[in-house]
């Protein structure tokens, strides 16, 4: 009697735990970075994600998918469940490659709905150590002196990386070999080894080697001088006027994700963006945090279309 009262008692629970499983299991939310270590989103992504994952009670989990300008991981998100469990870490690359690809798969505005802004990042115009020159105007002489001999790194074909180089280039009337790599930490590690002559990595990506006698900081592509680099002239400055690139920095999720879910990760993200510790993460990667709501984020995008397609204009990029 006293075995079957504890086999009793043993199934009873089991039934009870199997019961309440569905209730107790954690919410899974995937956040593809669609660029390899090292890139902007993906240093940004790991900057918050623990915190996003405990106001949402749930796991937040950060992916690199990684290849095609960042359009492959894009593409993944694009197609996803539009539940809010897997969502994107974007930038300004997500609209110039919309005008950069002939065969994209997916419409960067139509496909998409901004979830949370998180900020935005300035980028330099940097060269290897290397390189006998001390400022932007010696750069824009030398390249000048040897056209299409140079190369330059990015974070591959339509990325911001890319575009960012490839503007001020036709800017300044300067022609250079594109080398595609797939992150910005690639490309920024082309350049301090010497292989290539030029990058344009966002703040984020040179911060750490400011003092690094590798790669030369010359110029900042923001209308006015960062305050995480006050020492850099603007590109303006430099000698190269009318040149502007900047990137705004956000969470975007499948079209259809219900409204109520979107407000609620934005809800969860600017309570994340207030934390000071969070905040002060944000200053050491050099990003100017800016929380907004989604619908003024999706504004945002809508506007941002517009101005990558005459970045993309300007610099006579394209990838078949």
């Amino acid at each position: 009697m006293k075995f079957r009262g504890i086999r009793s008692l043993g199934l009873a629970f089991a039934l009870a735990l199997a019961a309440a499983g569905p209730a107790l299991a954690q919410r899974v939310i995937h956040i593809i970075v669609p660029f390899g270590p090292g890139a902007v989103q993906d240093t940004i992504a790991r900057t918050f994600n623990n915190e996003l994952g405990k106001e949402l009670n749930a796991s937040v989990i950060v992916e690199n998918r990684a290849g095609a300008g960042g359009t492959i991981g894009t593409a993944m998100v694009a197609k996803a469940a539009p539940d809010g469990n897997t969502l994107v870490l974007a930038a300004a690359s997500h609209t110039l490659a919309g005008h950069m690809y002939s065969k994209l798969g997916y419409d960067p505005i139509k496909d998409f709905v901004g979830v949370t802004y998180l900020g935005n990042s300035g980028y330099v115009i940097a060269t290897a150590g290397n390189v006998p020159v001390s400022n932007l105007a010696d750069f824009v002489k030398l390249v000048k002196s040897k056209p299409n001999e140079l190369n330059y790194a990015s974070a591959g074909n339509g990325s911001a990386t890319h575009l960012g180089m490839a503007s001020f280039l036709a800017k300044a009337g300067l022609q250079m070999q594109h080398i595609p790599m797939k992150s910005t930490g690639d490309a920024v590690n082309e350049t301090l080894a010497g292989r290539v002559q030029g990058v344009v990595p966002a703040v984020i990506g040179v911060v750490p080697f400011k003092q690094d006698a590798r790669i030369k900081l010359l110029a900042y592509t923001g209308t006015q001088r960062s305050r995480f680099l006050p020492e850099l002239p603007t590109v303006a400055e430099a000698g190269v006027p009318g040149y502007k690139f900047d990137s705004w920095i956000g969470l975007l999720a499948p079209a259809a994700t219900p409204k109520a879910e979107v407000e609620r990760i934005n809800a969860a993200m600017a309570k994340v963006l207030a934390d000071p510790a969070v905040k002060q993460r944000f200053d050491n990667l050099g990003v100017e945090m800016g929380p907004m709501s989604s619908d003024d984020f999706q504004k945002l995008l809508r506007a941002d279309w517009d101005v990558a397609a005459q970045i993309v204009k300007a610099s006579g990029a394209k990838v078949e």
